[in-house]
């Protein structure tokens, strides 16, 4: 044993009520109500009710019953001098009622204090405490040593056998609250999670529709302002019609982050067909398609939203290639171009952030993977092409 298992007092669960149940709670009341009874009924059976000693015996049951309430309160504070000169206070009345002729009062003081102090006070001052209470009981006791002995023994056993309890109570109630602790946690940190990656969401959508209307509409507004006379008014016409159609894609890439929130989403291979037929691309599928998590599935169609918006910025009328493979423990996407034969509408080129693709790489390294993006590839050797590597654990 560990010189700290002598001077540790039991926990606070295991001295407190805390946690009890029901049952255990109304036991523990019945016991005291039963002790402070029979205390009173053998005080008032040896002394006639119109005696003078039989109110004062009753008074030091009371005294007694306020004491050892004052013993639990500095047990709880883990006062350990102000317990034990309780307990010596108790062992005292003790030691007057026996003299007194209350023999059985005086029992179950001695009998009380040896119990209570080897559950509720640390060792170094329970056991001689409750040695001092036996002794009591024991040089008092009228049966033969023999029985003395077992009882005395029972008593400590019985003491201690209430401590341990009491420690595993209390125990269970620590484990009990980290486990509750735990879970809080847990589902605040999911929550948050959540809140995260539907922000990362609707930051996608937003900067991958609004950034291209506005474009259109920067430029709508200065060939208006420089031309007020222009005969281009079917140009113009055609910017303010994309802008629209920008904010039609926008809404229902919105509607479709929801459904994936909700856990509505689309297959990934039929949303990448559709995908591509909008932009004229070409989709491979390699492995067995299975169904990926939340994350990854959204990290696939976001690089893929993206490296899409490139193209039609930086390399309009390339021929576009997006190729998906399913690995036994990774996913990996590629989208290739062969490079533009042309500048996009004026301005686009230079719309957005510059940070889409940093963005995307940042929520491949959240998920374990990898994103990668560079000019040329194994197809494109004269590196007139742009390409588009993610690879993700799913």
């Amino acid at each position: 044993m560990t010189p700290e298992a002598w001077t540790n007092w039991p926990s606070r669960e295991a001295l407190s009520r805390a946690g009890r149940t029901d049952a255990r709670r109304w036991l523990n009341r019945g016991i005291r109500v039963l002790v402070l009874g029979g205390l009173l009924w053998s005080t008032l059976s040896e002394r006639p009710l119109a005696d003078w000693g039989a109110v004062v015996a009753v008074a030091g049951v009371l005294l007694t019953g306020f004491l050892a309430w004052c013993f639990y309160r500095t047990t709880l504070r883990n006062a350990l001098w102000p317990s034990v000169g309780l307990l010596v206070l108790l062992m005292g009345g003790a030691v007057v009622a026996r003299h007194g002729g209350f023999e059985i009062p005086a029992t179950v003081l001695w009998c009380g204090c040896a119990v209570v102090a080897m559950e509720r006070l640390p060792l170094v001052g329970a056991l001689p405490t409750t040695l001092v209470a036996l002794a009591g009981f024991a040089a008092y006791n009228q049966e033969n040593w023999v029985t003395t002995t077992i009882t005395t023994a029972g008593l400590l056993l019985a003491g201690y056998v209430l401590r341990l309890d009491a420690e595993a109570r209390g125990n269970a109630q620590r484990l009990l609250a980290q486990e509750r602790a735990a879970r809080a946690a847990e589902a605040e940190s999911a929550a948050l999670a959540e809140r995260a990656r539907i922000a990362r969401d609707i930051h996608d959508v937003l900067a991958h529709s609004l950034s291209a209307q506005l474009v259109h509409l920067e430029a709508a507004r200065l060939r208006i302002e420089r031309e007020p006379h222009s005969p281009f008014r079917d140009q113009i016409l055609e910017r303010v019609v994309a802008a629209r159609s920008m904010a039609r894609e926008g809404l229902a890439e919105t509607r479709q982050a929801l459904s994936a929130l909700r856990g509505e989403m689309a297959p990934l291979g039929d949303y990448l067909r559709e995908l591509a037929a909008m932009d004229g691309a070409e989709v491979e599928i390699g492995g067995e398609p299975r169904p990926l998590p939340a994350e990854a599935s959204q990290t696939v169609r976001r690089v893929v939203q993206e490296a899409l918006t490139n193209v039609r910025k930086h390399a309009p009328g390339a021929r576009v290639l997006i190729r998906l493979t399913y690995g036994a423990d990774e996913v990996t996407l590629d989208v290739r171009d062969s490079g533009g034969k042309g500048a996009g509408p004026a301005g686009l080129g230079a719309s957005g952030s510059g940070y889409g693709l940093l963005g995307m790489k940042e929520r491949a390294e959240l998920l374990g993977g990898t994103l990668e993006a560079g000019p040329g590839g194994p197809e494109d050797p004269e590196g007139k092409g742009f390409s588009v590597r993610l690879r993700v654990p799913a």
